[in-house]
């Protein structure tokens, strides 16, 4: 089987081929610097971007991997949640290719395919499910901070969300408290490496409660204050280094202990975790620290995979495909609300 697989659900413009579980070629067109002007993702300018990147995007994706379009087996596209604009735009040239072919299509939800971007590994990537074991997966990124219960391949649940401000949204909004460029969690990694963890005691919101929820809001709302009144210290590099890695481990912390929590409860014994924040280094550091204290296997997604990318959005069609899912009509619509069930 030869799929194309399209993602615009957010500011990247990303085509995949994937043949028997190995991506042949994903390619991304990212628009931070676009965005960066503004401070976010200004979801008009997204989808003009997206309308503009989408055929050499796809064009250059088919000749990485060798592939005419003539020679596809199938279509998949990322159908929700996103911005409805930018879903639009490759959920619908999806449909197009795959009503000019007669071929199938499938719609993929976009966290969905996070859970299973930790089994993609090698390269050139190969989607590894004879290793695949139940576990508790860590979603996390600058929209949604999600844990999910994923018992057996293409079955799972979600066991707790962010009740306001993701974990990638804090990061990047403590950033600009702190006079940072947009998207401030790279750099906060980045200067938080330089920085003492311990200098200066954030919350860590509702590490204490039983629960698989998160919230964020609260500690964003600390950093505020303490900025307001201690406005000096963005004066020092060396204070704000301290503060970013104190903001990191605060952040880190209540990610690391839900999830491991969540996983003894679960008796599961294995973690995952993907999404874009899952590319920062304490978080990937902390995690496998805890894990093995705990004797869990861990898998993290590639960085390269951690972001939006039709890689896992075709991997995961790849295999709901082989399980007869049953198929979209072509007429079908995005799903921008789209929850993970």
């Amino acid at each position: 089987m030869t799929l194309l697989a399209i993602e615009t659900s957010c500011d990247e413009t990303s085509v995949a081929v994937i043949r028997d579980g190995k991506v042949l070629s994903g390619i991304v067109s990212s628009q931070i610097k676009l965005h960066a002007e503004y401070g976010g993702v200004v979801p008009e300018l997204a989808a003009r971007e997206h309308l503009r990147n989408l055929i050499p995007v796809a064009q250059a994706a088919l000749g990485a991997a060798g592939v005419a379009v003539a020679h596809l087996d199938a279509v998949a596209a990322t159908q929700g949640p996103g911005l409805p604009n930018a879903l639009l735009v490759g959920f619908k040239a999806a449909q197009a290719v795959a009503f000019a072919l007669h071929k199938p299509f499938i719609g993929i939800n976009h966290h969905e395919a996070h859970l299973y971007s930790p089994w993609i590994s090698g390269e050139p990537p190969v989607a590894r499910f004879s290793e695949f074991q139940p576990n508790v997966s860590l979603i996390v990124s600058g929209g949604h901070t999600l844990l999910v219960l994923v018992s057996s391949e293409l079955k799972h649940r979600v066991l707790g969300g962010t009740i306001d401000d993701a974990a990638g949204e804090c990061f990047d909004k403590a950033g600009k408290l702190m006079g940072l460029p947009y998207p401030a969690g790279p750099l906060i990694d980045q200067l938080a490496g330089q920085g003492n963890p311990r200098a200066y005691d954030f919350p860590r919101p509702l590490l204490l409660d039983a629960g698989d929820d998160f919230s964020f809001s609260g500690l964003k709302t600390s950093v505020r204050y303490f900025i307001r009144d201690h406005p000096a210290l963005l004066n020092d590099r060396k204070t704000i280094c301290d503060l970013c890695a104190s903001v990191q481990a605060a952040i880190v912390e209540v990610l690391v202990i839900k999830t491991i929590r969540a996983a003894l409860r679960n008796n599961v014994r294995c973690v995952t975790a993907s999404g874009g924040v899952t590319c920062n280094s304490a978080l990937r550091s902390e995690l496998n620290l805890a894990c093995s204290r705990n004797h869990l296997a861990l898998r993290l997604a590639e960085k390269s995979l951690c972001t939006d990318n039709a890689a896992m959005i075709g991997i995961l069609a790849e295999r709901k495909l082989l399980a007869r899912v049953p198929l979209l009509p072509l007429d079908e619509e995005i799903k921008p609300g789209w929850a993970l069930a």
